[in-house]
């Protein structure tokens, strides 16, 4: 009981860390106005690992490097962390256990991507109902316009209405339900 309270502990904590790391990564990609309360927030919840991170790894360009490095390394800490609560033999196990290791962090950042452009297109969709001009629109603007937009191109607005909220979150759901979980599935059986 206490191994499951644990598991669920560790995969909420860490999961929610890998979407705010990448949260900024993208906000950064995407130039997000950075003086919106939802960006500081962000900038905030992670400057503790990020700012030391960075004197190690620098950017590339635009693409903060430093921040992807931070998401994946707690995809990697949350996996071993699983495998070790569940009594894994990590010793034992050979070169093929350590590369399913490195591949599970891998679709955890993936997945966890694809759940916050979701969640993004989601909550921008309800605040347009909602409140239209509350302050962090023109952030959710830039984080879902790189997936609305060619949509919007090949799908214009029908009678005043946009469909291409419901085509993208269809599309984000059948990447992770398809994708992502087959090749989790394959991944499993390197354990």
């Amino acid at each position: 009981m206490f191994s499951t309270a644990l598991d669920f502990l560790l995969t909420t904590v860490l999961n929610l860390l890998t979407m705010l790391f990448l949260l900024r990564f993208y906000l950064q990609l995407c130039r997000a106005p950075f003086n919106n309360p939802l960006t500081y927030m962000v900038v905030s919840l992670t400057d503790f690992a990020v700012k030391p991170m960075r004197r190690f790894v620098p950017s590339w360009g635009k693409i903060d490097l430093s921040t992807l490095l931070l998401a994946l390394l707690t995809q990697f800490l949350l996996q071993l962390s699983l495998l070790w609560l569940r009594d894994f033999p990590l010793g034992l196990a050979g070169h093929s256990a350590w590369v399913g290791l490195i591949g599970m962090s891998l679709l955890g950042v993936l997945r966890t991507s694809l759940d916050v452009f979701f969640y993004a297109i989601m909550l921008q969709v309800i605040l347009s109902w909602v409140n239209p001009h509350t302050p962090i629109t023109s952030v959710l603007n830039s984080l879902t316009k790189p997936i609305l937009a060619p949509i919007q191109r090949v799908l214009p607005m029908t009678s005043g209405i946009d469909f291409s909220p419901i085509i993208a979150l269809i599309f984000l759901q059948m990447l992770n339900v398809s994708v992502i979980k087959t090749l989790e599935a394959q991944l499993l059986l390197l354990f």
